[in-house]
């Protein structure tokens, strides 16, 4: 079944969901960028179909705070692998079309920064 849902930062459509894997469209606005985040277990791999923007590497400080590693431009045709633990973001420069495929791990998200107070 295919469901989209409404995100601060733009939306997300999950067009294929089985036991495996889960294939969704992320469509970020412009200025927008999803929260300072890693996964336990989830893997994914991102493949930009529109726009341009950035990928945000981290890794925690002996504070346990996330510091910038790198930054990745991220244009049409650029794909990106995620794997477990790799904090990272996505920051949109312009209105962009992601194609995400992850493991099926949906509520694996640790959330450690957001510009929209989301926990």
């Amino acid at each position: 079944m295919i469901e989209k849902i409404e995100k601060p930062w733009g939306s997300e459509l999950k067009f294929a969901h089985t036991a495996h894997y889960v294939g969704k469209i992320l469509e970020v606005k412009s200025g927008e960028a999803l929260s300072v985040q890693y996964h336990k277990e989830k893997v994914e791999t991102m493949h930009v179909l529109k726009g341009t923007g950035r990928v945000v590497w981290y890794v925690m400080d002996e504070d346990g705070e996330p510091q910038v590693t790198s930054i990745n431009k991220m244009e049409v045709g650029d794909t990106f692998h995620i794997p477990p633990r790799q904090i990272h973001r996505i920051i949109a420069d312009t209105d962009m079309k992601i194609v995400e495929v992850s493991t099926n791990n949906l509520n694996d998200l640790v959330r450690l920064q957001d510009r929209y107070d989301r926990k």
